[in-house]
């Protein structure tokens, strides 16, 4: 995945719209989070077991909710000023210090 290239083309259309003066931080936080409770509600009442064998329609459903979160937290970093891959990778680093001694 080209993080880079996915925000470019992610900002061509937010520019296309003119959606920038809505894309806060506080705003794209929010909208993240939403995306986040319509990917939770995929699995709200299933068994562990079902969450593991969602049928093709719902496992389509849930990866469009997935991508809304990634493209919003893309549109976050730049809002930021955060660069995704640096944190991705101090994050793993981090969790590998502290969980794989």
């Amino acid at each position: 995945m080209n993080l880079s290239e996915l925000t470019e083309r992610l900002h061509a259309i937010r520019d296309r719209n003119q959606w920038k003066p809505f894309h806060s931080p506080k705003n794209l936080a929010m909208a993240a989070s939403v995306e986040m409770a319509e990917l939770v509600e995929i699995f709200q009442w299933l068994t562990e077991a079902q969450s593991r064998q969602l049928p093709a329609d719902q496992r389509a459903h849930a990866a469009q909710e997935v991508g809304d979160i990634v493209l919003y937290l893309l549109l976050l970093c730049t809002e930021l000023g955060i660069d995704m891959e640096q944190a991705v990778r101090a994050k793993l680093a981090d969790s590998e210090r502290r969980f794989c001694p």
